[in-house]
């Protein structure tokens, strides 16, 4: 389960209710406030609130007064050649906000993002719910030989079941130790003390799910996407990646468009990968030995040129 009842009660009374405004909304964004988009087996990304769109970015970058240019296609124009040229500071005129339910070990990844608000749920106040990240079979894999911080190849299937079995059983076993040690609840034992949950939550595994509320303007949230929607992100945070670009998408789509035209889909070449190019369009027959590249700079190279690494 992805909401509590409590929970959907919640989104289904706010949904109910109308407030009027002046500012600038977005209907496509507007239809998806009160929905929850799920992510893994017990996640969420759920939009709360936002500020700014389109043409908030344009308005910022001319420094009008009104709503921008009256076509489309130049304030189209103007958005990719801020994006295309890195202009920032018009695309933190834009703010949104999210509601983020995720395992603890994608929350540690993602607050490394440090430019956004964010306020999660205490441990210190609250009891942790009894839900746990358990992830499918084909997304086990071993350890990359190339990478330090990468995955392989997948897990073979009999040890793939085994290292399900071990998730389960010690996700299970840590939070049944956990609830006995907050001594709270319908076997509360009166006589005895629970131990402080600010020191309970210890015993809890890096799978276990946490919630946040997470605001960032849409300069930051691109870098963000640009990292962890990247194909190598780990995938338990690309999925919520793909899910927040599902809601920005609907948020600021001239904005986005060229994001993925110039950031996300997009190459960036050193100065000696440029070389490179240019030796090959000359009609050169260039290999990584006369490259003056490093074996890892001219794999780079040749994968984003879909050519044959020699």
């Amino acid at each position: 389960m992805r909401l509590t009842p409590e929970q959907q009660a919640e989104l289904d009374a706010e949904a109910g209710r109308r407030a009027e405004t002046r500012r600038p909304t977005v209907p496509e964004l507007e239809a998806m406030l009160f929905r929850a988009l799920p992510v893994l087996d017990h996640g969420f990304v759920r939009v709360i609130d936002y500020m700014g769109d389109d043409a908030a970015i344009v308005q910022a970058a001319r420094v009008s007064y009104g709503a921008g240019t009256r076509r489309v296609s130049e304030d189209a124009g103007l958005i990719r050649y801020l994006m295309r040229h890195r202009h920032s500071t018009p695309f933190e005129m834009c703010e949104i906000k999210y509601h983020v339910k995720l395992p603890i070990f994608v929350a540690r990844q993602w607050i490394r993002h440090r430019t956004a608000n964010v306020n999660e749920y205490s441990a210190r106040y609250s009891i942790l719910d009894r839900e746990f990240y358990i992830p499918e079979l084909r997304h086990l894999a071993a350890q990359s030989a190339s990478n330090r911080q990468g995955s392989g190849a997948p897990l073979a299937a009999d040890e793939a079941e085994r290292v399900l079995a071990l998730l389960r059983e010690d996700a299970a076993r840590c939070h049944d130790h956990y609830a006995q040690m907050l001594n709270e609840g319908p076997e509360r034992d009166p006589a005895r003390s629970g131990l402080a949950r600010e020191l309970a939550r210890m015993n809890l595994t890096l799978n276990t799910y946490t919630q946040w509320y997470w605001k960032s303007d849409l300069h930051n949230l691109f870098h963000f996407l640009a990292l962890r929607a990247d194909p190598h992100a780990q995938h338990e945070i690309r999925v919520y990646a793909a899910a927040i670009m599902q809601t920005v998408r609907a948020w600021v789509p001239m904005a986005f468009q060229a994001f993925e035209d110039y950031r996300l889909n997009a190459v960036t070449l050193s100065a000696q990968m440029l070389a490179v190019v240019r030796r090959m369009l000359a009609g050169e027959a260039v290999d990584q030995a006369g490259s003056g590249l490093s074996r890892r700079e001219w794999s780079e190279l040749t994968a984003a040129l879909r050519r044959d690494a020699r």
